[in-house]
């Protein structure tokens, strides 16, 4: 163990504010001031990575790299919405009208591109692999849902094509709450190996 002081005081504070989720009378006010800190820390290495990527983006401009008309894109996107932020502030109506009239274009187009890339890569995965249970259930699966955002499997109105609809619409959402169940309890055994110095990501 290259650092025990830094393992020690992270394993501490981590246990300080474990327990204080179940001792809450006693530690509450301690473990609302470690979080407050820890929000801190995490809103300044957010603010230097921003820094990081501007510099990036700068140097890429500077010299003339290929891509640098994104970035200079990109650099003014950023001073022109850090300062609507700064100057209206971020619950005005029109900063976020404007700040969503571009979002969602912009998550449609990536929407779409999954879409497409999701067929593309079915199809793919069939020519390559040959035709077997994974490959055609991945197809399958692609071209249903396509077809059901397209609207398709609505024709008609019918009771059946209805509750096979609903069925379909509700898979994603399953889907979605088994990735957020993996990443909890990945979340839970990062922590935990963090808590019994298996795993030191603060270069202890």
């Amino acid at each position: 163990m290259k650092s025990p002081f830094a393992t020690a005081i992270a394993i501490g504070f981590g246990l300080v504010v474990l327990a204080g989720y179940f001792l809450q009378p006693l530690l509450s006010s301690l473990m609302s001031v470690l979080l407050g800190w820890a929000v801190i820390l995490g809103a300044v290495a957010a603010l230097v990575g921003i820094l990081n990527l501007m510099i990036v983006h700068l140097n890429k401009i500077r010299s003339g790299k290929k891509g640098y008309l994104y970035s200079g894109v990109t650099i003014l996107a950023f001073i022109f919405t850090l300062l609507g932020g700064i100057v209206l502030g971020p619950s005005n109506s029109q900063f976020k009208n404007v700040v969503t009239s571009i979002m969602l274009p912009i998550e449609a187009s990536f929407m779409a591109l999954l879409a497409i890339t999701l067929a593309y890569t079915s199809i793919r995965l069939l020519r390559q692999r040959g035709i077997n249970l994974l490959s055609v259930s991945f197809a399958i699966s692609a071209v249903a849902f396509l077809l059901l955002n397209l609207g398709f499997l609505n024709l008609g109105g019918s009771s059946v094509m209805s509750g096979v609809v609903e069925v379909m619409n509700r898979l994603p959402m399953a889907g979605a709450r088994g990735i957020l169940l993996g990443v909890a309890l990945g979340s839970l055994t990062a922590g935990l190996r963090i808590l019994i110095g298996t795993d030191r990501p603060y270069g202890g």
